[in-house]
């Protein structure tokens, strides 16, 4: 039945109505109307639609509450390389910048002498980075950065973010545009999200940016659409023809085609000294922005003298990031504590006054060790400056000296463990102190077992850290031969267990009876010994018994095994009670099978450091796909290193890969290293 030219006349003014408020509403916060009446006009549309289901749209605000959720996220390839930016973290840096653009610039005659450089200034804010791309004005494709070669396809997720048109509007909308911009969350939003995650007892995120992540990434794009995501555009990627001469011009453009731009912030500036006021004047301001931001961003305005400076590795040349510092707080330093690590490390611990620093009220910080105590002259009762940035452990930074009070008390190391009471020794070229109590001290005994039941160990799945801490507390576990005694009866009687957990737990404790050799020596937790090693060792010894009565000749054969690794490894075996827990595993029914050996391909001898999130694979799935052709990995970047496999968010490992000129890869270069390989 063909639809009533006033049907369609009708819906085709309500879809450009609500698009108008929506633009009114997320991109400037000017609603021009009622909540009442924009949910009139959406239900009428809503009931237009449903009557002549051929109305419907791609484009249509109606399509933002979100498809059934996906099962992945597919990969997309950038047709313009998404790069990141150079970082500056002070004037001088600055002034360097700009005195390197102008050189370049002047030697091209594209500068006269004494002529200063015209930038434009923005803000960096605190989100995630994305691609948006239109053909022939709609909306067809939303990727992630990725490796900046290759992103993850969230297009059904960036469809509900409601300041995002779904298509562009005005006259001279191109064949093809890719929008660069930033996906974020406003800070009274941010708040409301999370008191509403409290209300229905769910997960309360740390920061607007992590918010914003998690949102984004969520398989079902309904949850999305119920999360107030919002993005502003300050680029772009691949564009069927530009019409701006200046980088000012081409975000006006897109802003007239309807897309959200922060145009209330930007300003042009000429020269270092006019980077550098911008800088301190947004640095006044920062804390009333309703958004996070980690700094600004400079970039050449003219874009014939971008094409001129071009590009260097990953970052353009004719722009960079100049970085806030970390973010700092002062507060009262109450007391310091030390907690007791899986391997018996020492560790004093701040205990603060509640303190907002960094996104979070921090209560804790780390002191690292006794060392960097007295180093930094921390005292109990002092003021002291608290350091967080991003995700990083908050840490004390030094005492305000001026605030010291007269009763400030230096902190002594204790001789005892607080939880066990065995001695604490400190090795003479170690800075870190550690409980002698072994796997018998309780606090050692919950993290030992969190770590054995651990996915790279013997991955036993449910027996997790609140359990380990019911079973050590009621005493039911002393160590970890006592987990494979545990009955179904027993744990179905403890909180938030049930027979049905009870039963999967005993399943799973049963299917770790029989691990490999590398996986149960991972599990017992001897000091430096990582899982790569672990796997070494069993592959060399074949056995527990020839590991536990290997001498310091006989480790030291191993591959990769130093002095450090092999003392540790005597000194655990030398442990009466860690002979008794190996032997009372062998008793309770743990057989330990042969390691495979790897196979003999290309990336035998070859190390391998991952860091950031690939886009389909886990780190566990990459690096379990590395080592069964051969090749090591590493979890740290040296000149030993042969490639460095960098996600999303790659941070110090790759640029330590760049400075050593260690070949560096993204996902799709590892799958074609490992195919070169088995082949």
């Amino acid at each position: 039945m063909a639809v009533d030219p006033a049907s369609a006349e009708r819906a085709a003014w309500l879809r450009a109505e609500i698009d108008r408020h929506n633009h009114a509403y997320y991109v400037f916060d000017q609603p021009v109307v009622s909540d009442a009446h924009y949910d009139r006009l959406m239900r009428e549309l809503q009931d237009l639609e449903l009557a002549h289901p051929e109305l419907v749209t791609a484009a249509s605000p109606t399509q933002r509450v979100g498809a059934a959720p996906l099962a992945a996220f597919g990969s997309v390839t950038h047709s313009v390389p998404m790069l990141s930016l150079g970082n500056a973290f002070d004037d001088d840096e600055v002034r360097a910048f700009d005195k390197r653009v102008a050189d370049t610039l002047r030697a091209a005659g594209r500068l006269q002498p004494g002529e200063a450089v015209e930038y434009f200034c923005e803000l960096k804010l605190d989100g995630l980075a994305m691609s948006i791309r239109y053909e022939s004005g709609q909306l067809v494709q939303a990727a992630t950065r990725g490796d900046g070669q290759t992103g993850e396809d969230v297009t059904a997720n960036i469809r509900t973010i409601r300041s995002i048109p779904l298509a562009l509007r005005g006259d001279g909308i191109p064949p093809v545009l890719e929008v660069r911009g930033e996906v974020f969350m406003n800070l009274a939003e941010f708040d409301r999200l999370n008191d509403a995650q409290r209300a229905r007892d769910e997960k309360v995120f740390v920061n607007p940016r992590n918010a914003a992540a998690g949102s984004l990434r969520q398989l079902d794009p309904r949850v999305t659409a119920q999360r107030p995501l919002r993005f502003f555009a300050y680029g772009w990627g691949e564009v069927g023809e530009n019409p701006a001469l200046r980088h000012g011009d081409m975000l006006d453009w897109l802003a007239s085609l309807g897309l959200p731009v922060n145009t209330g912030q930007h300003v042009i500036a000429q020269g270092a000294e006019g980077l550098l006021a911008y800088y301190r004047d947004v640095a006044a301001r920062r804390d009333r922005l309703p958004y996070d931001i980690d700094g600004v961003v400079y970039k050449v305005n003219d874009l014939a003298a971008q094409r001129t400076l071009g590009f260097v590795a990953r970052a353009p040349r004719f722009a960079i990031a100049h970085k806030f510092p970390a973010q700092e707080a002062t507060t009262k330093l109450l007391d310091i504590e030390v907690q007791v690590g899986r391997t018996g490390a020492i560790t004093p611990v701040a205990r603060l006054a509640p303190v907002f620093v960094g996104g979070v009220t921090v209560t804790n910080a780390t002191l690292h060790n006794e060392d960097e105590i007295n180093r930094k002259d921390v005292r109990i009762g002092d003021t002291v400056i608290v350091r967080r940035a991003g995700d990083v452990i908050p840490e004390v930074v030094a005492p305000v000296l001026g605030q010291r009070p007269t009763d400030a008390r230096r902190f002594v190391m204790v001789s005892a463990c607080p939880v066990c009471g065995s001695a604490i020794e400190r090795l003479e070229d170690e800075t870190i102190a550690r409980c002698t109590g072994g796997l018998f001290c309780p606090a050692q005994r919950k993290q030992s077992l969190v770590h054995a039941a651990g996915r790279k160990a013997l991955d036993i799945e449910g027996l997790g850290d609140k359990l380990v801490e019911q079973l050590v507390d009621r005493g039911r576990i002393r160590s970890l031969a006592d987990v494979f005694g545990l009955s179904v009866d027993e744990l179905a009687e403890y909180d938030r267990m049930g027979r049905k957990s009870a039963e999967n737990l005993v399943t799973a404790i049963d299917q770790a009876r029989k691990p490999t050799l590398g996986r149960l020596i991972f599990a017992l937790g001897i000091r430096h010994v990582g899982e790569t090693t672990a796997r070494d060792l069993a592959l060399h010894f074949g056995s527990i018994e020839s590991l536990m009565a290997a001498d310091l000749d006989a480790l030291l054969a191993v591959s990769d095994v130093g002095p450090v690794v092999a003392g540790s490894i005597l000194r655990f075996f030398a442990e009466p009670h860690n002979i008794e827990i190996v032997r009372a595993l062998q008793a309770g029914g743990v057989e330990p099978q042969a390691e495979e050996a790897p196979r003999t391909l290309g990336l035998a001898g070859k190390t391998f450091v991952l860091t950031g999130t690939l886009p389909v694979w886990s780190r566990e799935q990459a690096s379990a796909e590395i080592v069964s052709a051969g090749g090591k990995v590493s979890g740290s970047v040296s000149r030993k290193t042969n490639f460095v496999v960098a996600g999303e968010d790659a941070g110090s490992k790759l640029a330590k890969a760049q400075e050593l000129g260690v070949t560096v890869l993204d996902e799709d270069g590892l799958r074609a290293l490992l195919a070169q390989a088995s082949a």
